[in-house]
């Protein structure tokens, strides 16, 4: 009998504490990880518009480089637009040395499209040299 609730004590540890790693997993560092995709904008555009469904399952919350010229900065909101159509966040803070008209490449993780805004999203980016 104290064998027995042992066992069920021990099983419940151990189910308890798979079940806290499964739902607690770490944050990701998009930085260091390799881009599953390497994007521009036109071909995320091309995508999008023939088949939205499959380019939201090919690319959603994947790590992707994006190389596109900078059209505006949004200094208080940390981003900048990208080929006018691509949002993008930064990981930290907006890096000091990115300037607008100048072409840049990034790496991120890719949000979706904002049907109202009528622009990609890209968040925890940062400046690929």
């Amino acid at each position: 009998m104290r064998k027995k609730i042992l066992i069920t004590i021990f099983l419940f540890i151990i189910i308890g504490i798979s079940t806290y790693l499964y739902l607690y997993k770490g944050h990701r560092d998009i930085e260091s990880e390799t881009a599953d995709y390497a994007v521009t904008v036109s071909g995320l555009e091309r995508e999008f518009t023939s088949n939205d469904s499959l380019a939201y399952i090919k690319y959603q919350d994947k790590t992707i480089e994006l190389s596109a010229r900078v059209t505006s900065i949004d200094k208080a909101g940390n981003g900048i637009v990208m080929g006018e159509k691509v949002f993008v966040t930064f990981k930290d803070r907006l890096p000091q040395n990115i300037i607008s008209g100048k072409t840049l490449k990034i790496k991120g993780r890719f949000l979706g499209y904002d049907e109202l805004l009528q622009e990609f999203k890209i968040d925890q980016s940062s400046v690929v040299h």
